[in-house]
């Protein structure tokens, strides 16, 4: 997969080795989500004085918050395997099933997207997590019959985006939920900082309070822009290859990121919904195809920030430009503006 956007919170295959260097592997390395961890050192800390796996975690949130990372933290705080799957990557409840079987006592399961798990795969789940058994059905026609293998004590950790899409006898089967929240300024500037120490990149103060100030609350942003403005620094910088405010200033000015962290994406979809739409409502769907990107993008990846930051708003006729958009875009609400028919899709 190719990013086009540098703000996306998906993760390309060639970023995945500076994901995986800069990763956090303890609860004491990850920074932010205070009330998160403190939950998870607790439900740690008691699995293992009475020496049992820890309980099934639910952890939901906007992409790129770290939920996989405090799953493979989990998994090494209990110095247990973590066996790392997804919801789509599940076609058949047979596939289920055998990665269950291959796991040991106190093993981890992890299972990003869970929300997209197919029904029939959900069913092989619900005694799995409960029981710790699998019920296999034997045979065909009016000779089928069930029997109920057991499997090793082991933790399914689910991670999703859209929480409420779960199914509420699967939700309810997590001992735990946690939700993960976008980060402050000064826990990226930590993140930031501790990533620069990795990756040996010489990051002045100022200039880590200027990139996680553009990075939308999000590590993998932050640790994205860092990249990039190690790689401009390096290239027009003239020097050791430091990243100073200016030259992390000229980079994010380079790649079109404004001082909120918007790109030229979000832009351009705040001013069409300004321009053609008198600033909304506008449906959902609208949006999407104003900006050629999947709904679903718009829905868990653009809105939730510019919502955050108080530029856009979820009304029931659809999403609206609220007066903070219009300021950012340098641009005036039409008088008594109202949407059009027929844009209320969502």
């Amino acid at each position: 997969m190719t990013i086009e956007r540098i703000t996306t919170t998906e993760i390309a295959e060639e970023e995945l080795a500076l994901e995986s260097t800069v990763r956090p592997r303890r609860l004491d390395e990850f920074a932010g989500q205070d009330r998160v961890k403190q939950n998870l050192a607790i439900l740690i800390d008691a699995a293992q004085h009475r020496s049992e796996p820890v309980d099934h975690v639910l952890l939901y949130g906007p992409p790129g918050l770290g939920k996989t990372t405090l799953a493979n933290i989990v998994a090494a705080e209990m110095g247990a395997q973590i066996r790392t799957t997804s919801g789509p990557a599940i076609e058949r409840a047979g596939d289920l099933a055998a990665v269950l079987t291959s796991l040991d006592k106190g093993d981890v399961l992890f299972i990003d997207e869970i929300h997209r798990l197919s029904h029939a795969v959900e069913e092989i789940l619900y005694p799995a997590m409960e029981d710790f058994a699998l019920d296999v059905v034997l045979g065909k026609g009016p000779g089928a019959r069930s029997v109920r293998l057991q499997i090793e004590h082991l933790t399914v950790i689910g991670a999703t985006t859209r929480v409420g899409a779960i199914t509420g006898p699967l939700r309810d089967r997590f001992g735990v939920t946690y939700r993960l929240d976008y980060y402050t300024q000064t826990e990226l500037e930590r993140i930031l900082r501790r990533s620069a120490e990795i990756l040996d990149v010489s990051l002045t103060d100022d200039a880590a309070a200027l990139v996680a100030a553009r990075s939308r609350g999000t590590p993998r942003i932050a640790n994205r822009l860092l990249k990039r403005v190690r790689d401009y620094a390096q290239v027009r910088g003239g020097g050791d290859g430091g990243v100073t405010a200016a030259l992390a200033s000229d980079a994010l000015a380079l790649l079109e990121i404004d001082d909120r962290g918007l790109d030229a994406m979000d832009r351009q979809l705040m001013r069409a919904m300004a321009e053609h739409h008198g600033g909304g409502p506008v449906g959902l769907a609208t949006m999407a195809a104003t900006v050629s990107e999947p709904i679903e993008t718009i829905e868990d990846v653009v809105e939730p920030y510019l919502m955050q930051i108080g530029m856009l708003a979820r009304t029931p006729r659809g999403r609206q430009l609220t007066p903070g958009g219009w300021e950012h875009l340098r641009m005036t609400p039409p008088t008594g503006a109202s949407a059009q028919p027929g844009l209320f899709d969502a």
